[in-house]
This record gives structure tokens, C-alpha cells and sequence, in this order.
């Protein structure tokens, strides 16, 4: 680690409690304070007022990538190209700033822009990535339906060969950039062997509807659609060869459920921060509440949380370098690291008082935000159950 970068850890050591920075390379340090510094400076000062107009932040949006973080670690294709663990700590700085900013990239970049790295010929990665990398063109990534979240196995979506395009029929919900998208991956079921299928249909297709779900309490600052899919013809050659089956979905969520772990570590690391610094500012009773023991046992015990989680992505991210990270383990990581920041979050709540639902101190709307990250790629119940069948060897989903 370079002395810069030692230099700034003894500046944050209030949520650094381990000394966990200083194992990150030079190169994922690098991305670290180049997202930080954007946060900082630019994400948290102009956030507050989207959120609350349920509104996207282009202006936001369109500066990532000029900072380099776009395509995660996809090599080429103008991508960013970065090592797993800098695709971590890059969706820990978003969502510390916002989380609606850090799933706008998750989606775009997590889901759309790897589904089509993975699993897609390399004629179709060259006609997509670079745009993709640079953000001309988005993507959004159509799996969950109205009857079919945590059961996304049972998809109902139907497509249907006829000569040398595809027919596809269906109804999708909760999906991020859906109404705004350029491309969309669309899993749905080919109607000849009942497998599972990913296709790309791109913006202006006939039969694609769009509309924006509203009326969230959650994540406000990104649009999440109701899709209906009404014979939608994509021709073959969008079609995603090396999806064959719905576990090559397993190859995407594996990673996306280890960004979410990142991003819960962002949320709790926003609101342990802000209570700490307001404990150490707001004075009741003549003196600072950082003062009153009860303060103080709170505030460590938040900080337990928070640095368990820090270990917790750290180890997922060397994992992940090493080309072992496993949908369970990133499983694991999720599900613990969003019930710890759900946990941090409340209590900073709390500790503001009254301040603490206001948009100013950013508080209500990480906990908000957090509801949703607690939901999506996999809920702490499906997460349990995963876990469960892999140490005992018996699924109990049913």
C-alpha cells in the first residue's frame, strides 16, 4: 500500500476499527479513493433532493464512466476491468453515498454487462460491451416475475422458436432500468425442452411494455419496471448461447449476491458514521452525548457489527480473486452482512433523535434503502435455506 494511502487509513480509523485497508493492493486502493472522492464531493451534497423525488440522477449516473468503474472486472471491450475485490469496495463507496446509485450500476454493470460476458459468443460481446462500458447504451436483466421471486426457477416467461427468431411471451417485475434500458436480458423458457434461456431484446422491440413501478419507500432514485413481454420477436442471433439452463443464472447471482453483501457494508458504514460524529457534536444535558455510557456501548457494539462485515467482504473478495467464491458463501455474506446494517442503521436512527428521519443526515434514507437491499438477489430466508441444504445436505424449501 502506497504511503498516500497509509497516510488517509489513520484519518478513518473511526470505521476502520481492524486495520482492514491495509491489505488492498495499490490498484484497489486506487479505485477505492477515486469512487470516495466522488462520493464525498458530489454524491452526498446533491442526493437527498433525488431520493425524494423519486427521481434518477443522470447527472451522477453519467460520471461513472469517467471514473473508471464501469464493466467491472470484464477484461477488454473498453471495460473497467477491475480485480474482484476493487468491484467490491467500488459498490461499498456507491452505496455509502447512495444506494439507488449503487444498484443503478449493479444492474447495469453486475447483471446486464456480465450476463453477456459470461454467457455470450464473442461476436455479441462486441457488439454490446463498448457501449455498454461506456454507458451509450443500458442494460437492465429480466428474471423475477409477479409470481416468481424467490421461486425465479419456476419462471413462467415463454419462448418460443419460429424459424430463425424467437417468440417471447411473459410478464416481469422489480426490474432495475427496465422502462429506460437499451438492452435487456429477458430469461424465459424455451418451449421445445422446458429449459431456461437468456435473450437480449433491445430497446423498441415491438410488444415490450415498460411501466415504472411507483409509489417505493425504498431505493427511490432508480426505476424499477413492470415489464409485459406480448410476442416480442428477437432474432437468433440474440440469443445468449452458453445460457442453457437456469443454473447459468448461478454464474451472475454468485457475484451480484456478493455485491450486495459490499453494498449493505456501505449503508452501515454511512449511518455508524454519522452517529458517531453526532455524538461527538450534539450536546444534551450539558455535555456531548458521546459522554453517556449508554452512547458509548451502542456505538461499539455498531462497530463490532461493522467490523465483522468488513471481514466478511474482504475474505469474499479474496475468494473471489482466487476464482472460488461460491453462490453459497456469497450467499452467506449477504444474508449476514444486510441483517448487521439493517441492525446499524436503526440504531444510529435512534441515536439522532429526532434528526435522524431527516434526508440532512442521511440516516433515514441508507435504513430506508436498506429494506430493499435486504429483499433483492435472494432474500435472508431463500440465503438461510441455501446455506442450510449445503451444511446439512437437506433442502427444505418445501
Amino acid at each position: 500500500m502506497t504511503q498516500a494511502a497509509s497516510e488517509h487509513l489513520g484519518e478513518s480509523l473511526g470505521t476502520d476499527f481492524f486495520s482492514v485497508r491495509t491489505q488492498f493492493t495499490d490498484e484497489q486502493w486506487s479505485h477505492y479513493i477515486t469512487v470516495r472522492k466522488f462520493t464525498d464531493e458530489e454524491v452526498i451534497p446533491a442526493v437527498g433532493p433525488y431520493w425524494e423525488r423519486a427521481e434518477m440522477p443522470w447527472k451522477l449516473i453519467r460520471r461513472l464512466p469517467e471514473l473508471g468503474v464501469v464493466g467491472e472486472d470484464i477484461k477488454g471491450y473498453g471495460c473497467a476491468g477491475m480485480s474482484p475485490m476493487a468491484c467490491g469496495l467500488v459498490a461499498m463507496e456507491l452505496h455509502r453515498g447512495d444506494g439507488s446509485l449503487g444498484v443503478a450500476l449493479g444492474v447495469h454493470a453486475g447483471l446486464a454487462m456480465q450476463s453477456i460476458a459470461l454467457l455470450g459468443s464473442e461476436e455479441q460481446k462486441q457488439r454490446w460491451l463498448p457501449a455498454m462500458a461506456t454507458m451509450d447504451k443500458f442494460g437492465a436483466f429480466a428474471l423475477t416475475e409477479p409470481d416468481h421471486g424467490s421461486d425465479s426457477v419456476a419462471l413462467e416467461t415463454s419462448a418460443s422458436r419460429d424459424g430463425e427468431e424467437w417468440v417471447l411471451n411473459g410478464h416481469k417485475r422489480w426490474i432495475g432500468l427496465g422502462s429506460i434500458a437499451d438492452l435487456v436480458i429477458v430469461w424465459a423458457r424455451n418451449t421445445e425442452d422446458g429449459k431456461v434461456n437468456a435473450f437480449v431484446v433491445e430497446k423498441g422491440s415491438p410488444g415490450y411494455q415498460a411501466e415504472v413501478i411507483e409509489g417505493k419507500v425504498s431505493l427511490r432514485s432508480i426505476w424499477q419496471a413492470d415489464i409485459v413481454l406480448d410476442n416480442v420477436r428477437v432474432p437468433e442471433e440474440n440469443r445468449l448461447p452458453v445460457a442453457r439452463s437456469f443454473k447459468d443464472t448461478g454464474k451472475i447471482l454468485a457475484t451480484t449476491r456478493s455485491t450486495c453483501a459490499w453494498g449493505a457494508l456501505g449503508h452501515a458504514t454511512s449511518a455508524y458514521d454519522t452517529a458517531l460524529q453526532y455524538a461527538l457534536r450534539r450536546r444534551q444535558f450539558g455535555k456531548p452525548l458521546a459522554s453517556f455510557q449508554i452512547i458509548q456501548q451502542r456505538l461499539v457494539s455498531m462497530l463490532a457489527d461493522l467490523t465483522a462485515m468488513q471481514l466478511y467482504c474482504l475474505q469474499i473478495g479474496r475468494l473471489a480473486e482466487a476464482g472460488r467464491l461460491t453462490e453459497t458463501v456469497a450467499g452467506l455474506a449477504k444474508m449476514h452482512n444486510t441483517r448487521k446494517a439493517r441492525a446499524i442503521a436503526a440504531d444510529a436512527r435512534d441515536m439522532l433523535g429526532g434528526n435522524g428521519i431527516l434526508l440532512d443526515y442521511q440516516v433515514a434514507r441508507h435504513m430506508a434503502d436498506l429494506e430493499a437491499v435486504h429483499t433483492f438477489e435472494g432474500t435472508e430466508t431463500i440465503q438461510t435455506l441455501i446455506v442450510g441444504r449445503a451444511i446439512t445436505g437437506i433442502g427444505a424449501f418445501a
